[in-house]
């Protein structure tokens, strides 16, 4: 399948808004979200269904290794991003991933423009991505944080005192 290095993974924003867009002009809604999806947990995993729930197609946008370091410090990421790309693609909920090395989704937004873009309640409507979503119809959504589930937290957990 061009734009894709495994069933699922595409390899730019491009390849999967031209992947999806006879099913979109079809009346399918997609829907997109981002994160660092570092060591996948049971709060990712809700959080990922409840994006899926919001429409047809889940695409979920991988930070790149370099953007991980930046927001999560230099010991992360813990995984490569190609292994993680992969591992979200793997899950049932998700019809396509892809990695993006910006330091917000605003770019592949403005790609994909989505019907739909969701983030977890951690944050609120009022992020960056927020008016490109909007300027081509699409509507932000914040679904339910699921406390106690952090990747973070997992970390610190594994490591010695």
């Amino acid at each position: 399948m061009p734009g894709t290095t495994h069933s699922g993974v595409f390899d730019s924003p491009q390849a999967v808004r031209d992947h999806f867009a006879a099913l979109r002009a079809k009346g399918s809604k997609l829907v997109t979200t981002n994160g660092c999806f570092d060591i996948i947990h049971a709060g990712h995993v809700r959080y990922l269904a409840e994006a899926k729930a919001v429409g047809d197609i889940l695409v979920v946008g991988i930070n790149a290794d370099s953007s991980v370091k930046k927001l999560k410090g230099p010991d992360r990421p813990l995984q490569n991003e190609a292994d993680r790309a992969f591992i979200v693609a793997s899950l049932k909920m998700v019809d396509a991933t892809f990695v993006f090395a910006e330091n917000d989704p605003c770019e592949f937004v403005e790609i994909i423009r989505p019907d739909f873009h969701v983030k977890g309640g951690d944050y609120s409507k009022e992020m960056i991505e927020t008016p490109v979503v909007e300027k081509h119809g699409g509507k932000v959504i914040i679904v339910s944080l699921h406390k106690g589930y952090s990747t973070t937290s997992i970390v610190r957990k594994m490591r010695p005192e």
